[in-house]
């Protein structure tokens, strides 16, 4: 017995060390947990429990930096699967019931109104100083309006859509955006971890100097302080009843039934009292504060099924497997197909051929996920070759956490290219409203996408579009008629869409109020000087030899030959339509409220003979601001030189016709092509 609670505390520890410290997964949660209460059962028949043993302490972050104790512990919270539990526990008193969420655990402390350090939770008694990185995390505020002690434990948090988003392009796939987000706090650099959209979320509001005993009042005055505090709702009388219709609730916010799902990941809920004076209380045992709050963990329903086949989904960097087995109802819902997220989670699980008896599961009640392998069937094979272009594939082993990946050698495979897609069809792009990168992956991994013209020719797959996941008549028809309307597009916008390097939005004006569209892209291939558009104010040799270079590359011609054939392309006049701005040059800066945004604000001046700029020097005649009595960096700038700085409407009154503020943006159109 001795030796099987040995083995137990040995696997528990080891699969919470990677998970807290984002390293390949040895366990899912639904295994860990099945582990921790077989442990907990053979620790109360025997009475032997391990000095090591996950019941008794606190799992750590190992996040690499300075050590620092905690003013306050932080303790774990019991837990329950059981709402009867949760009725003892609340003993009639009001209670508050929150998210459990998924994340890292982070204590913020601020003094005289500014942030004074970061620590990580680490063992609940010592973390992690990342202080450094706090800004780069979006939640924690640098300064706040109280002036005394404060501290605060909140946790860092990655949503699914940016989790989801980062794995299609990293080129390691992360489990879960759990690991993802511990994974984020071992980086030195503040711009890779911004990149990653952290957002931490207070969750205890742990010392104040202000005298508030309820804790429900104590979230509200964090969120006075600007603070976005974790979601929460009073039970006043907190029957077994009652909880169980307010677990309800929350739980169909968690499954996408609620019309407002909560877009960051959760694995139970939490109810603590409104009373912190009694809940302060409480006894500790083992690691566990009594009286400090009490978790809710579902129960994972779980559903046995066989394996049809594995489909290899290519990303940006990685060529991921993907369960698809015979469908089975999870949670409500029919679920056939199930991320295997890389090669070493297949190796892990011990994936066999079309057969294999799996057990599934929807891990926190949201992705499904394959818990473990009943019965193998064959083996597991890993292509040789990419399933989009069909060029050679390798097997890379990251050096930092041993996770085995999947990739295409072919630099230029369309997967790759997923990026260049996004911006081709954005908003400041050809603009075809309501396609997202995900869209278009899944198009790319079906063969229907290998170049931008292919995009105008998805209604060939309009039947086929109306049987997929996530796809119905009504949406289908939409995205159709984004992409007729995007066949019409300015000359500007097709060349950024087009995602040459250097040329950017600025850059692209310049070229074309040199040269119309045809005559830019003739030039460009003929000529035999590569800095030909560099005499063009704001180019130089560096953006026009870029821009030459696309153009005379081969591939890039057909490409863009084959586009053209699907698109009507207007180019709006460059020369001025007035001359009320004629030799001034502008500095537009904040928000504005008259013009769409700054960009017609821009259009506007441009067209009347002004100039814009993006920085205030003796050369700028007007700062346009809003916000005149500002302490921006460009005020200061312009009261320094003494140059103008003036509102909106007084721009509109001085520099515009009583048409041209109703309409800013008016040009004339010729057609191309």
């Amino acid at each position: 017995m001795n030796t099987e609670i040995q083995s137990l505390v040995n696997q528990l520890n080891a699969a919470s060390d990677a998970y807290y410290n984002g390293r390949e997964e040895l366990m899912t949660d639904y295994e860990w947990d099945a582990a921790f209460d077989k442990l907990k059962k053979l620790e109360e028949e025997t009475g032997i429990i391990l000095p090591d043993s996950p019941t008794q302490n606190v799992s750590a972050d190992n996040v690499a930096g300075k050590k620092e104790e905690h003013e306050f512990s932080a303790l774990s919270l019991a837990k329950t699967k059981k709402v009867e539990d949760l009725a003892k526990w609340a003993e009639n008193k009001p209670i508050w019931l929150s998210w459990k969420l998924d994340g890292l655990t982070l204590v913020a402390t601020y003094d005289n109104g500014k942030l004074t350090k970061v620590v990580t939770r680490g063992n609940g008694h010592i973390g992690t100083n990342i202080t450094h990185l706090s800004k780069a995390i979006d939640g924690i505020l640098q300064n706040i309006p109280y002036k005394g002690h404060l501290v605060i434990r909140g946790e860092a948090v990655i949503s699914y859509p940016d989790f989801e988003q980062f794995n299609m392009e990293s080129e390691e796939e992360y489990a879960n955006p759990r690991n993802l987000a511990s994974g984020s706090l071992t980086l030195k650099d503040i711009n890779e971890v911004k990149a990653r959209h952290l957002c931490w979320i207070p969750f205890t509001l742990v010392y104040t100097e202000e005298e508030i005993t309820s804790w429900g009042e104590r979230m509200a005055w964090l969120e006075q302080q600007g603070f976005k505090a974790i979601d929460r709702e009073i039970i006043e009388q907190p029957t077994v009843d009652n909880i169980e219709a307010v677990i309800h609730h929350w739980t169909e916010r968690v499954t996408g039934a609620s019309s407002s799902p909560f877009p960051y990941p959760v694995d139970g809920l939490v109810i603590s009292y409104d009373d912190t004076a009694y809940a302060a209380t409480g006894s500790v045992t083992g690691h566990h504060a009594t009286r400090a709050g009490y978790a809710f963990k579902w129960q994972d329903e779980s559903a046995e099924t066989e394996l049809e086949y594995i489909e290899w989904s290519c990303a940006a960097s990685t060529i991921s497997p993907v369960a698809v087995f015979r469908p089975v109802e999870l949670e409500g819902t029919i679920v056939k197909r199930a991320s295997l997220c890389n090669i070493s989670e297949c190796e892990r699980l011990g994936i066999g051929d079309k057969g294999t008896k799996i057990a599934v599961i929807k891990a926190n009640k949201i992705i499904p996920k394959v818990i473990n392998v009943i019965e193998s069937v064959g083996s597991f094979h890993i292509p040789t070759t990419c399933p989009v272009c069909h060029s050679a594939t390798e097997v890379s082993e990251s050096e930092v956490s041993g996770t085995r990946t999947l990739h295409c050698t072919n630099t230029h495979c369309p997967a790759k290219q997923l990026k260049k897609f996004g911006r081709f069809v954005s908003k400041e792009g050809v603009n075809i409203d309501g396609l997202s990168e995900q869209t278009i992956q899944k198009f790319i991994n079906l063969g229907w996408i290998r170049e931008y013209a292919d995009l105008f020719h998805l209604t060939e797959h309009a039947t086929e579009l109306r049987t997929m996941d996530g796809f119905g008549n009504r949406s289908v028809t939409k995205l159709l008629a984004a992409i007729e309307k995007a066949r019409s597009v300015e000359a500007r916008r097709l060349l950024f869409a087009l995602n040459i390097p250097l040329v950017g939005q600025d850059v692209c004006n310049r070229l074309l109020s040199a040269y119309p569209l045809e005559e830019l892209i003739k030039t460009a291939i003929e000529s035999p000087a590569e800095d030909v558009f560099s005499t063009i104010a704001g180019i130089g040799p560096e953006k026009s030899a870029s821009f030459v270079r696309w153009m005379k590359d081969a591939d890039n011609q057909s490409m863009l030959q084959h586009l053209l054939a699907e698109l009507n392309i207007s180019q709006p006049s460059s020369a001025p339509t007035g001359s009320g701005c004629q030799g001034l040059t502008f500095v537009v800066t904040g928000d504005v409220h008259h013009y769409k945004n700054r960009n017609e604000l821009k259009a506007y001046i441009e067209s009347q003979g002004g100039k814009v700029t993006g920085s205030v020097s003796k050369s700028t005649n007007f700062l346009i601001n809003n916000d005149i009595e500002s302490a921006s960096g460009k005020n200061k700038k312009a009261k320094e030189l003494s140059i103008p700085i003036i509102s909106e409407d007084e721009f509109i009154a001085r520099f515009t016709q009583d048409t041209a503020a109703e309409n800013p943006s008016q040009s004339t159109e010729g057609s191309l092509f």
